[in-house]
């Protein structure tokens, strides 16, 4: 028996995909939005922080070509971020 999402993912059919396996794709990965008035924007200095919507150890949204992939949790890798995917999406979720 399959245990893991992940190992469900890599057991998908991609059929006629492999015709498709040259093009590149945007992916954007998300870790939380907020809303300014533009006269805060405009007040902003060097220094200063912006506090996201998202909590800290929320899930961060994966996007390609602005749809949404899955969740996963950021990560770092040496002097790089990177994202953990830790699930995918259905398909029938639409963007925030």
């Amino acid at each position: 028996m399959i245990g893991t999402e992940v190992e469900k993912a890599v057991l998908v059919d991609h059929g006629a995909f492999h015709v498709l396996r040259d093009v590149e794709v945007e992916i954007t990965v998300e870790i939380g939005r907020c809303r300014k008035k533009i006269a805060d924007i405009l007040r902003l200095a060097p220094g200063q922080t912006l506090e996201l919507g998202k909590s800290a150890g929320e899930p961060v949204d994966i996007y390609v070509n602005d749809q949404l992939l899955g969740r996963g949790e950021a990560i770092v890798l040496g002097d790089r971020y990177g994202v953990r995917i830790t699930e995918l999406s259905s398909g029938n979720e639409v963007l925030p």
